[in-house]
């Protein structure tokens, strides 16, 4: 049976805050009041209202949003600044990793709101990201200024943003009731599960205008950084634009729009796929008026993005198997690609034929392979709870129609 706390006294908590904005103008006495009420040790799968679960999973959305600005902030600001650990993006990022260590305690002490799987896979992704941090850090110390997205200390950071976002999604659809709130919140939780996925192609995003500026005679970076990469031994193309062409196009397609395709495939919904990147879309562009307005150098938008999750909607409702869609799709995405460079809108791509059609051979055996899955036992099981004391391997209950705990 699910756990059940101990009742509490009424005389021992403290009245509720009446309103939102009363728990945020007092939040002291807000803390006085959640401490004794929720606070308390219980085992994962403890009964949670609908909304208790939503509180939670919107701290959950808040802390997501402060990591995904900071970081956006912080691409632009490394192609102006040299690297400052105290900077201002970097603060802000880390606001947001601290409610996240907060949440993840929160879940792991209280047992609210989560399964056994879905508690592991954030405790999993929040240890791999702080251990990433110190790993950054010294790496910093010993080599210098590491613009590029693709290091593998910043893969360490990408990897445990990912397992944590996995725990978080798994979290809100196993226990979140049916409805416009469980579909509109997984929505955006998908969203920080792409822009993550995404993060690392703004390097060559904004290193291509950044570029062009400095051939211009018209330089957004500070004299400091172009003289640290000098320094290096690296010219401006090296250090603004360090990976080669063929990447770009093979991580939109075999990262982030495959990424859609899960998103689609999980949720069932019939233009995920599009709201998330049109949404995706949208932010970027309210970031690149932000950022310019503050004199902080601009990027390219990957609007290619668009026109493969477009395809990928109607393929998926169409239900073509991958060995057909990823084609489409590909294609899709290589013609707004090509229509994007054809006006300068466009990081460096490799357009020879050989690297387009094993790209988007990639694409297709990745595609194939999440049909694949999808047709196993796991994916009609992973949406269940997992409870203290079951396996993994039996049968686990499903849940009610209207969510929260299991039924029996």
């Amino acid at each position: 049976m699910p756990y059940a706390a101990p009742a509490v006294t009424a005389g021992a908590v403290p009245p509720a805050p009446g309103s939102a904005a009363a728990a945020l103008r007092h939040p002291f006495d807000t803390l006085r009041w959640l401490w004794p009420a929720y606070v308390t040790p219980g085992q994962p799968g403890r009964p949670t209202t609908q909304r208790e679960l939503r509180w939670i999973y919107a701290a959950w959305l808040g802390a997501f949003l402060l990591k995904m600005l900071g970081s956006s902030w912080d691409v632009s600001w490394h192609f102006r600044w040299l690297r400052d650990d105290l900077a201002p993006p970097h603060l802000l990022n880390t606001a947001g990793t601290a409610v996240v260590v907060a949440l993840v305690l929160f879940h792991g002490y209280t047992g609210y709101g989560v399964d056994r799987r879905a508690l592991r896979l954030m405790q999993a992704g929040t240890a791999t990201f702080l251990v990433a941090v110190p790993v950054d850090i010294v790496n910093h110390r010993i080599n210098g200024l590491d613009i590029t997205s693709w290091s593998p200390s910043h893969a360490l950071l990408y990897l445990g943003t990912a397992l944590l976002l996995v725990g978080v999604v798994r979290g809100w659809w196993l226990y979140a009731a049916p409805g416009r709130v469980r579909d509109v919140v997984a929505l955006g939780l998908w969203l920080f599960a792409v822009e993550n996925v995404l993060f690392p192609n703004q390097h060559q995003e904004y290193g291509v205008l950044s570029l062009q500026a400095y051939q211009a005679g018209r330089t957004t970076a500070e004299p400091q950084l172009l003289d640290f990469a000098a320094a290096q031994g690296q010219t401006p193309a090296m250090f603004m634009l360090p990976v080669p062409a063929w990447v770009h196009p093979a991580w939109l397609l075999c990262a982030g729009l495959l990424s859609l395709v899960v998103a689609r495939r999980v949720t069932d919904l019939r233009w995920a796929a599009t709201a998330i990147a049109g949404t995706y879309l949208a932010y970027r562009a309210a970031m690149w008026l932000g950022l310019v307005a503050l004199d902080f150098p601009p990027s390219v938008l990957p609007l290619a993005l668009l026109a493969g999750a477009v395809v990928v909607d109607l393929a998926v409702t169409r239900r073509l198997p991958g060995w057909l869609a990823a084609p489409l799709v590909a294609g899709a995405t290589y013609a707004a690609g090509a229509g994007l460079d054809a006006i300068g809108f466009l990081p460096p791509w490799d357009w020879r034929a050989e690297v387009v059609l094993a790209t988007a051979g990639a694409f297709t055996l990745l595609w194939a392979a999440v049909d694949a899955a999808a047709r196993r036992r796991w994916p009609a099981t992973w949406p269940a709870p997992v409870e203290p004391g079951r396996e993994a391997d039996e049968e686990v209950p499903a849940l009610s129609a209207t969510g929260g705990a299991p039924t029996r």
